[in-house]
C-alpha cells in the first residue's frame, strides 16, 4: 500500500464506505491521511466514577443503567437523562436538553465513552455532567481500539453519511500503520530553512497527538503538526499559481499603442478629474495593454472608487487601437447598468454600446451578432449569452469581466478565447485582502483602487426596527425639503405568497399617495424595459423625481450626487456586501450622506451584520467580516468561484501562514535552489494539481 493506493482497498473501507468517501472528495489513501479532524478533545484523564470530582474535566468509560426523556410534554423539547455506572458501582447522570434523539441511542445496557465537565447535582445529591459528548463503544471491542478512542488527545472528524468520527479513526489508525515511508513531498532547502517538522511526523501527530500536545494550540490548528500540513498546502496551491502566472507571460498577445488620439478621446470622455489611485492604476492597465503579452489584471476597489470608470479608459485605449472591447457581467440587471453608465460616458466619441443577454428577443439578438462579427459595435455588454458560441467578434481585443467571484475560471477561459488571446481586466467590488486576492485570482496582477474622489464625507449610517419607521420617513421628507433626493429600498418586486415581503410596487404606492402625497415618487426594479429603466433614472438624475423606490436594481453602476439618504426596507434580509454596495449609491457628492437600516426579525448574524455596518464604512474591513461571519466557501460561492479545495488550510484563519507560503513559493519558483529539486517539484505538482485543486494544468 502507498498513498496513491484508491481508498477502497484499505482493510475496513469496501465498496458501499468508498462511494460516501468519494462523496467527500477522499479517493485515494493519501486523501484520507489529509482529512484534517476538526477538533480535538483531552481524553488523557479517565476515570472511574468513585474517584471523579466536581469541576474536573474527565472521561469515563461506563453502562446506562437507565434512561428516560423528561421535562417536558412536547417531546421535541424533551431533557434526555441518561444514569450510567462501572464496576465502581459509582453512579453518574448525564443530561441533554432538545435531545429526544438519543432515546433511541443510549439505551439501558449500551457501554460509552462519555467526557465532559463533573459537576454537582444539588437536585439528586450525586454527580452529573451537563451535555457531555460520547462515543457508544461496541461490545467486546479490544483494548487497543477502545485506546483509539479514549485515554488520549482524541481527533473529532466531520462524518460522512454513516462514516463516524470513530470509523475515521479506526481507517486512519489502520492507513498510518500501513503506510511505508516515502519521501518527503516538500522541498529540503524550505524544510530546512522554517524548521518544519518532517511529513511523516506531521501526519502521525495532525491525527494521534501525543499526550504533551497543548489542546488549546491544536484547537487554534497551530500544533507544528498543523502548521507544517497548513503551510504545505498552501505552498504547493502557491507554487502552481507562480507557473501558471509565469507561463501566461510567456504567451504572444495585442500590444496596444496609448496613441496621442486615445489621450484626447480618454480626456473628452472623463466627467472630473481621475484620483491619484485611478492614474496609478490606470498606468499599470496602460503598461500591461502595451507589453506584447496578454494582460490578465484584478482591478479591486471600494464602492464608489471608479472602477467602471477606469475600464472604460482601459476599453478606449483599446478600441482606438482598432478593436473591440466586450464587457461580461453576472446578471442582466448589472449588464442593464453597465449599458447605461458606458452609453452616456461613451456618447461624447460616438462608439456603438450593445447588450446582448438571454432575455434579447430572437430577432434582435439575431441583428446584434451580425453588427458584432462585422465590427459594427464597438463595445458589446453582456451576461453568460455572450459566451455562447454563435457569438462571433469581428476583432476582440479586450475583454473586461465584472464580478469574477461569481464566475467559474473555465468560464473565464471560454470567454478569453472570444479572441486571439484578448487582454483581460477583472473587477470586483468585494474587497479581499491583498494576499487573498493573489491567491484567488492567482494567474492575474492585482491593482487597488483604495482613494475615492475628494470632498466625499463618511456616509452616516443608523440601524432602527421597523416600529420607528414614521421617524425615518420624517428625516428623509426634511432632507428633500432641503433640496436633496432619497433612494428606498425593497428586496423583492410582488407580494410572495411564502413570505409577508413589503413589495416595492405596493410600497411604492403608499409611499407616494399616502406618506409623501406632494412629492414626485419614481419607481425602478429589474422587470421594467430597459428604455423605461433608463427613463425613469434620466428622471430621477434631472431631480424631476424627489424619491425613487427601488429593489437592489440600483445596487451598481447608479450615479446622482445629489441622493443623499438611502433607506433599506428589511435590511436583514441582505449580506454584508451587498448592504455595502446598496450604501455606496449615496455619498457621492460633497453634502453629507446617511443610510438607515431597518429591520424587521433579527437573528444573531443578521444583528451583527447590522452593527458592522452602523461602525464602519471600510469595505475592507466589511469585507473581512463578512469572510468571518460566513467563512469562505459562501462568502466566495465555492463552486462558481474557481476557489481551491483545501482540506486543511483555512483561508481566513491561515492568513498569515498562506503569506509565508506565498513567499516560499514565489521565491522557489524565481530561484530554485537546484535543477532537481525544481523537477520534482514542478512532477510532483502535475500529479497533485489538477485533481487536488481543479485548476487550470501547470506549464
Amino acid at each position: 500500500m502507498n498513498l496513491s493506493t484508491p481508498v477502497k482497498y484499505l482493510k475496513g473501507v469496501g465498496p458501499a464506505r468508498a462511494l460516501v468517501l468519494e462523496a467527500k472528495g477522499i479517493l485515494t489513501v493519501e486523501d484520507l491521511v489529509a482529512y484534517a479532524p476538526f477538533r480535538y478533545e483531552d481524553r488523557t484523564n479517565v476515570k472511574p466514577i468513585s474517584q471523579l470530582a466536581p469541576g474536573e474535566m474527565a472521561t469515563v468509560i461506563a453502562t446506562v443503567q437507565s434512561a428516560e426523556l423528561a421535562g417536558f410534554k412536547r417531546r421535541q423539547l424533551g431533557m434526555f437523562e441518561a444514569v450510567f455506572t462501572d464496576s465502581s458501582r459509582h453512579a453518574l447522570a448525564a443530561k441533554w436538553f432538545h435531545a429526544a434523539y438519543l432515546a433511541d441511542l443510549l439505551l439501558p445496557g449500551r457501554r460509552a465513552a462519555l467526557y465532559g465537565k463533573v459537576e454537582w447535582d444539588s437536585y439528586s445529591g450525586g454527580l452529573s455532567m451537563m451535555h457531555p459528548e460520547f462515543e457508544l463503544l461496541p461490545e467486546g471491542e479490544e483494548e487497543g481500539d477502545a485506546s483509539l478512542h479514549v485515554g488520549r488527545m482524541v481527533p473529532i472528524y466531520e462524518a460522512a453519511g454513516k462514516i463516524t468520527t470513530r470509523v475515521f479513526r479506526k481507517l486512519l489508525h489502520t492507513a498510518l500503520q500501513a503506510l511505508p515511508p516515502a519521501p518527503d513531498p516538500l522541498p529540503g532547502t524550505v524544510l530546512a530553512r522554517l524548521k518544519l517538522m518532517d511529513y511523516w511526523t506531521a501526519v502521525r501527530r495532525l491525527h494521534f497527538p501525543p499526550p504533551e500536545d497543548d489542546l488549546r494550540l491544536l484547537n487554534e490548528f497551530r500544533s507544528p503538526a498543523q502548521f507544517r500540513m497548513i503551510f504545505e498546502e498552501f505552498f504547493w496551491l502557491e507554487c502552481g499559481l507562480s507557473l501558471k502566472r509565469s507561463a501566461a507571460r510567456r504567451e504572444t498577445g495585442i500590444a496596444f499603442e496609448l496613441t496621442g488620439r486615445a489621450r484626447e478621446q480618454i480626456k473628452r470622455m472623463l466627467p472630473f478629474k481621475p484620483t491619484g489611485a485611478q492614474k496609478r492604476v490606470l498606468g499599470d492597465i496602460a503598461r500591461d495593454m502595451a507589453a506584447p503579452h496578454p494582460m490578465n489584471r484584478l482591478l479591486q476597489g471600494d464602492v464608489g472608487s471608479g472602477k467602471t470608470l477606469v475600464a472604460a479608459q482601459a476599453a478606449v485605449i483599446a478600441i482606438e487601437s482598432g478593436y473591440q472591447v466586450a464587457v461580461l457581467a453576472p446578471t442582466e440587471i448589472l449588464a442593464s447598468q453597465h449599458l447605461y453608465y458606458l452609453k452616456r460616458l461613451f456618447e461624447p466619441l460616438n462608439y456603438r454600446v450593445v447588450l446582448v443577454t438571454g432575455s434579447t428577443p430572437a430577432r434582435e439578438k439575431k441583428e446584434l451578432k451580425s453588427l458584432v462579427s462585422a465590427g459594427g459595435a464597438q463595445i458589446v455588454i453582456g451576461t453568460h449569452a455572450v459566451l455562447e458560441e454563435d457569438v462571433e467578434f469581428h476583432k476582440l481585443g479586450l475583454a473586461i469581466v465584472d464580478e469574477q467571484h461569481r464566475f467559474g475560471v473555465m468560464q473565464r477561459l471560454r470567454f478569453m478565447r472570444k479572441g486571439v488571446r484578448p487582454d483581460v481586466l477583472v473587477m470586483t467590488a468585494t474587497p479581499i485582502p491583498r494576499t487573498l486576492a493573489l491567491t484567488l485570482y492567482g494567474d492575474l496582477d492585482v491593482s487597488l483602487l483604495d482613494e475615492l474622489p475628494p470632498g466625499r464625507k463618511p456616509i452616516i449610517t443608523k440601524h432602527v426596527d421597523d416600529e420607528q419607521v414614521e421617524l425615518v420617513y420624517s428625516f428623509l421628507k426634511q432632507q428633500v425639503d432641503r433640496g436633496r433626493q432619497a433612494y428606498v429600498v425593497y428586496p423583492v418586486i410582488e407580494e410572495s405568497e411564502t413570505a409577508a415581503l413589503k413589495a416595492a410596487r405596493k410600497m411604492h404606492k403608499h409611499l407616494s399617495e399616502t406618506v409623501f402625497p406632494g412629492l414626485p415618487v419614481g419607481l425602478l426594479h429589474g422587470r421594467l424595459p430597459p428604455d423605461q429603466k433608463e427613463a425613469v433614472m434620466e428622471s430621477f438624475k434631472r431631480g424631476e423625481l424627489k424619491i425613487l423606490v427601488s429593489t437592489t436594481v440600483i445596487e451598481v453602476g447608479v450615479d446622482v450626487a445629489n441622493a443623499t439618504i438611502m433607506v433599506i426596507e428589511q435590511a436583514e434580509r441582505y449580506g454584508l456586501a451587498q448592504l455595502h454596495q446598496l450604501r455606496g449609491r449615496v455619498g457621492r457628492g460633497a453634502d453629507q450622506s446617511y443610510c438607515v437600516l431597518v429591520t424587521e426579525k433579527l437573528t444573531p448574524g443578521a444583528r451583527d451584520r447590522m452593527r458592522t455596518l452602523v461602525e464602519s464604512c471600510d469595505g475592507f474591513h466589511i469585507a473581512e467580516m463578512d469572510l468571518k461571519l460566513r467563512g469562505p466557501g459562501e462568502f466566495f460561492g465555492t463552486r462558481q468561484s474557481g476557489l481551491p479545495a483545501l482540506r486543511i488550510a483555512n483561508l481566513v484563519r491561515d492568513m498569515e501562514i498562506l503569506e509565508l507560503a506565498r513567499s516560499e513559493a514565489m521565491s522557489f519558483v524565481a530561484a530554485p535552489p537546484s535543477e532537481e529539486e525544481y523537477r520534482r517539484a514542478v512532477a510532483y505538482l502535475r500529479n497533485h494539481w489538477q485533481r487536488r485543486y481543479g485548476l487550470v494544468e501547470v506549464a
